[in-house]
Parts: C-alpha cells; sequence; structure tokens
C-alpha cells in the first residue's frame, strides 16, 4: 500500500506542475529554478545523509559494474538498429544517450527509499556518482561531440566537470569527513533538506513534460523505451544473479537501472539540436510509464 501511495502522490506531483504551467502561475525559468534547488541543496543533502554509512564491500564493485555493462549493451544495440532500419544520425545519438542513461539522482534518490527501503539509499548513491553522473561525463560528452559536432572532450575538461559537481563534492565529503553516525544537530536538517527532493522534483519535471511526437520517431520512441524500462532492467536482473548481488544491492541494482530516462541528456540534445522532439518525449513518455513500470519491478523483487 506505501508504494500505490507513493506513485499516486507523484501522479498528483505531476498534475501540479502541469497546471501551474497550463494556468501560467509560474515564469517559463521555473523548472530549471527548481532543478537547481534539487541539484545544489537536496540532493547533496541526501548524500551527506547516507554515504557516512557506507562502509567497503566487494558487492559494490558489481554494482558499480551494472551501468557500465548496461552502457555497453546499449552501445550495440542502438547501432546494430540504426543500421537496420536507418535510423537518422540525431535519432542514433538521442538514443545513445538516453538507454543507458537513468534518473536515478533527481527520481531515484527520492523514489529509492520508498522502493528498496531507506537502508538502500547509500548504495544507490554509489550507483548514481559513479555510474550514471561518470557515464554522462564521458560518454555523455562524446556523443554530444561526435554527432553534434562539437569538439571532443578531453579528459582535463571530464575531470573539471567531474570535480565542480556538488553531487560529487558531496559524495567525496560524506566518504572522508563525515562521522558514520551523524550529530542529531546535523542529521535532522540534512533529513528535511533530503525530504523535499521528491516534491521539488516531480513538480518541476510536471512542468516540463511534453508528449507530443511527429510520427517519424515513434519507432525509435517505441524502442528506447522498451529499451530502457524493461530490456535493461532485465539485464541488470540477470548480472546481479552473476555478481551475487542480493537484498539492497540487488534492489538498487535494478531499480536504478529501470528509471526513466535522465532529464538532462533531454536538455542537452536539445541544446545540440539533436532530435530534441524525440530526446523530449523519451523523458516525457518514460517517466509517465515508469509510474507503471517501477512498481512491477518492486512485484517482481
Amino acid at each position: 500500500m506505501a508504494i500505490v501511495s507513493v506513485f499516486a502522490f507523484i501522479l498528483a506531483l505531476l498534475a501540479i506542475g502541469a497546471l501551474l504551467r497550463i494556468w501560467r502561475l509560474v515564469p517559463d525559468t521555473a523548472p530549471e529554478t527548481l532543478n537547481i534547488v534539487a541539484i545544489y541543496v537536496c540532493m547533496p543533502a541526501a548524500i551527506l545523509l547516507n554515504v557516512p554509512r557506507l562502509s567497503f564491500e566487494r558487492d559494490l564493485i558489481g554494482l558499480i559494474a551494472i551501468p557500465w555493462i548496461c552502457l555497453a549493451v546499449s552501445i550495440a544495440l542502438v547501432l546494430a538498429l540504426a543500421r537496420l532500419l536507418r535510423w537518422d544520425r540525431p535519432s542514433t545519438a538521442c538514443l545513445l544517450m538516453e538507454v543507458p542513461m537513468g534518473n536515478t539522482a533527481f527520481i531515484g534518490y527520492a523514489l529509492i527509499p520508498a522502493l528498496a527501503g531507506p537502508s538502500a539509499m547509500r548504495y544507490a548513491v554509489v550507483y548514481d556518482q559513479f555510474g550514471t553522473f561518470l557515464i554522462l561525463a564521458s560518454f555523455g560528452l562524446f556523443v554530444l561531440a561526435l554527432y553534434g559536432g562539437g569538439a571532443r572532450p578531453t579528459v582535463g575538461a571530464i575531470a573539471r566537470r567531474v570535480l565542480r559537481f556538488p553531487p560529487f563534492l558531496a559524495l567525496m565529503l560524506g566518504l572522508t569527513v563525515m562521522p558514520a553516525e551523524l550529530p542529531v544537530a546535523l542529521a535532522r536538517p540534512l533529513e528535511t533538506l533530503s525530504g523535499a527532493l521528491l516534491p521539488i522534483v516531480v513538480i518541476a519535471l510536471g512542468m516540463q513534460l511534453r508528449l507530443k511526437l511527429p510520427r517519424r520517431y515513434l519507432a525509435p520512441l517505441g524502442i528506447g523505451l522498451v529499451a530502457k524500462l524493461v530490456a535493461l532492467p532485465l539485464l541488470a536482473l540477470a548480472l546481479c544473479a552473476a555478481f551475487g548481488l542480493s537484498g539492497d544491492l540487488r534492489a538498487v541494482a535494478v531499480f536504478q537501472t529501470a528509471m526513466p530516462t535522465m532529464m538532462t541528456t533531454g536538455a542537452l540534445l536539445s541544446m545540440a539540436g539533436l532530435a530534441p522532439e524525440l530526446a523530449a518525449a523519451m523523458v516525457g513518455y518514460g517517466t509517465v510509464l515508469s509510474i507503471a513500470t517501477l512498481p512491477l519491478w518492486h512485484w517482481v523483487l
């Protein structure tokens, strides 16, 4: 019943965000502002609250490996289908970025406590920061440069991007400075800020959702959504068995892989002029459909 309540709450928040936009009660820049608050305040708070409880476990190697293996499989799948179905370069670039990269931070951090339990949050941070975020900062920038005609990213540029990212800085603090047992005076403010992540992110997403799409993009969209929400989580489940992951580690690996497409990829593809309508549709439809698919993965697990 708790999971049903959480997703009913998400639907209500999406509707609130959409209505705020439709009724023009907020400026066009409101979603970006809310996302900045989430990135600079709420996500670091969630990381600082949960990462100090993390101790080195051999199984973390398998957890970190799973998003990178899923990336390799998705690259092979997208490139093979692009050649077989003769997709144009922008559509190919869109799926190369949006199939492997899920919303493991905004939506992942918000939902993992409900889907897998509060104790699983520390593993969700590991998957996101050492998997999704590093993939975006390396492979994502490479795809944008290769297909968008920009300069190839250097190792230095990638390193600077990583080191300036607030959640990554919070991760480094959590691993080195923060005590495992936080004092109440620090833990309670962090819990309050972390708890604000879900409503802030989902309302912002509701303001941004766009579901219209030209017909030529229907096939790439359908294939991309099936790959993102069904095929890759199935692969993650199989990899968990191969790596011997169970409990919270297994749940986080599958749920984080099953998260809908990362909103940041849609924004980056749009700015690069790479199938912006398809990119937005992958984010929008993927987010809406994940309200059904994530509970199904919860049932499977």
